[in-house]
């Protein structure tokens, strides 16, 4: 993280429109680094279940001491609404609604009627190019994407996305400012459809689909593979980084043979179009690519959310920077030795 990075910017008042289970996770993360949130709830029923929901990710925060206050330090700093008007003061709106550009659209206007010009506006959208729903606004240079991940609150992950007629130079305030809510963010300055992450891990997704699907392994056995290989060094390197530690010439020569057997469908997959269909939407109804009972569904949820708190502590430990703050140190010790 370079020193402009490093340097306090000011704390602004943020408008999150849309709170499900991704608008909450956002609100708290952006209430815990101190900002002033102005959430509006589209849909009436999120107005009883939100502020619930984020009371509860906040309490287990500050018992993880992820958050240095009490709840109500920061639902002070928190309105809940309906009204659109309430953004009027926002420096940055975040909508967080479904993925439907007519609806985003729609949601677009009612935030652009009220905010100032030099407001900026993003999406945590992950499925729809920026560049298309910069075209739903009036002002699209100052439009761009945020992409999160689930819980908002605990991970370090982000991404900022740019669209054709975004301004980089309010892409990289966006990135500066993302560091004040303990992210690592990534700056995507050229918009494709999915950004970095989901287009890596939608080729996995549909890999490992297929790989079920052939007879080669089952659904439990492909998830232990993901969790006993990748889950183990993808915290800490990336790709990139972990063909580097363990010898690039080993990927060129294995890359020659597999890459023409992978799958490359462009259809979705029958496994996961007959769960849809027949209503399945994972743990939330218990029904998805593994049984559940919805006792298990429960504790699986449950311990998610207790996995996200405990991977964030060994993650911390371990940040983006830590070889160059190593390598500053021990420049520091040799310069202390030979001033002896």
């Amino acid at each position: 993280m370079n020193k402009k990075v490093k340097n306090k910017i000011a704390v602004v008042n943020i408008g999150v429109v849309g709170l499900g289970l991704m608008g909450c996770s956002i609100t708290t993360c952006l209430l815990i680094a101190g900002h002033r949130v102005i959430a509006v709830a589209p849909i009436p029923a999120d107005l009883l279940l939100a502020k619930k929901r984020i009371t509860a990710h906040l309490k287990r925060s500050f018992k993880e001491k992820l958050a240095k206050k009490l709840p109500e330090h920061y639902l002070k700093n928190l309105t809940i609404t309906e009204n659109y008007s309430a953004l009027k003061n926002c420096r940055l709106v975040i909508e967080c609604t479904i993925e439907s550009i007519n609806i985003k659209k729609s949601v677009y206007k009612k935030i652009e009627d009220v905010i100032s010009l030099n407001a900026l506006m993003t999406s945590n959208t992950s499925a729809i190019p920026i560049s298309l729903l910069q075209k739903q606004t009036t002002r699209p240079e100052r439009f761009f994407g945020l992409h999160w991940a689930e819980p908002s609150h605990t991970t370090r992950f982000l991404e900022i996305i740019c669209g054709d007629k975004s301004d980089i130079k309010k892409g990289e305030y966006l990135y500066k400012l993302s560091h004040n809510w303990g992210k690592e963010p990534t700056l995507v300055r050229k918009d494709i459809r999915g950004f970095i992450t989901n287009r890596i891990m939608y080729a996995a997704y549909r890999e490992a689909i297929s790989l079920v699907e052939n007879g080669y392994a089952t659904v439990e056995d492909v998830d232990r593979a993901c969790r006993n290989n990748a889950g183990y060094w993808m915290t800490l390197a990336g790709v990139f980084r972990w063909m580097d530690l363990t010898g690039v010439p080993a990927y060129h020569t294995v890359m020659k043979d597999l890459f023409p057997t992978l799958n490359n469908d462009t259809e979705v997959p029958k496994l996961i179009d007959d769960i849809v269909k027949k209503g399945g939407k994972g743990v939330a109804n218990a029904h998805g690519f593994h049984k559940y009972t919805p006792e298990e569904a429960k504790l699986w949820e449950e311990t998610f959310t207790d996995f996200s708190y405990d991977i964030r502590a060994l993650a911390l430990k371990y940040p983006e920077n830590i070889v160059k703050k190593k390598l500053a140190a021990a420049k520091k010790l040799r310069t202390a030795k030979k001033a002896k």
